[in-house]
């Protein structure tokens, strides 16, 4: 599977230029030319592999688009790309957790050899769960079939990891909700409609060999359908 690319650029000459470099280098490019197209996109396209944004955009900026993803628990490397060169801008960036930012105008070798350090210092870090052949992957807050990748959000992806650490196991919703608390007040109705989410998740995606069982008065199970 190629390396995906999200970019997020809304001038169209620029944009196109990154995406064809991109796609020389065997990238698969997916282009948002706005926060709202790119919210769209980001839905839609799981296992993004590395973000491109842009900072000044028509319904607001990157730093939005970057802190947005951040809360989501998205760990993938995010790179702005931009005219504002000063350096509270810089360090703007960083603070809502880039990982790289590049001044335009900036040169195609630059930027492609930035992609491929961000790119190669991941690699090492990814960390995986496996069950009934699916396939966790915690850096990248993907789960991971045969042949698709499923987009998770943060409190998705910390029940389903739970799950896949007891396979098999019951798991009281006070268990969950303790994966899931980061300070606030959370309430098993929460847990309740995150678990119905990722169900609907699993059914859009065609995953029919597990699946997670209510235990009566107990909470939840993980398990492989034979």
């Amino acid at each position: 599977m190629a390396v995906q690319i999200f970019l997020l650029e809304d001038d169209p000459i620029l944009g196109k230029a990154i995406q064809m470099q991109l796609e020389l280098d065997q990238f698969q490019v997916h282009w948002a030319k706005s926060l709202a197209a790119g919210r769209e996109v980001f839905k839609t396209q799981p296992g993004i592999d590395l973000f491109l944004l842009d900072v000044n955009l028509p319904d607001g900026n990157g730093y939005e688009f970057c802190e947005w993803l951040r809360s989501e628990g998205i760990q993938t490397p995010i790179m702005f790309l931009t005219a504002r060169t000063d350096e509270e801008s810089v360090v703007r960036g960083f603070e809502h957790g880039a990982n790289d930012y590049i001044r335009k105008p900036f040169g195609q070798k630059e930027i492609m050899a930035r992609i491929k350090n961000q790119l190669n210092d991941r690699k090492p870090t990814l960390d995986l769960l496996r069950f009934a052949g699916l396939t966790l992957i915690k850096n990248q807050q993907v789960l991971k079939t045969e042949d698709s990748l499923v987009n998770l959000n943060r409190r998705e992806f910390e029940i389903l990891r739970v799950f896949f650490e007891n396979p098999e196991t019951i798991i009281s919703r006070e268990k969950l909700i303790s994966s899931l608390s980061s300070g606030e007040e959370l309430f098993d109705r929460t847990v309740d409609s995150h678990i119905s989410h990722i169900r609907s998740k699993l059914t859009k995606n065609g995953i029919q060999n597990v699946k997670i069982n209510s235990v009566y008065g107990q909470g939840y199970r993980l398990e492989k359908l034979v």
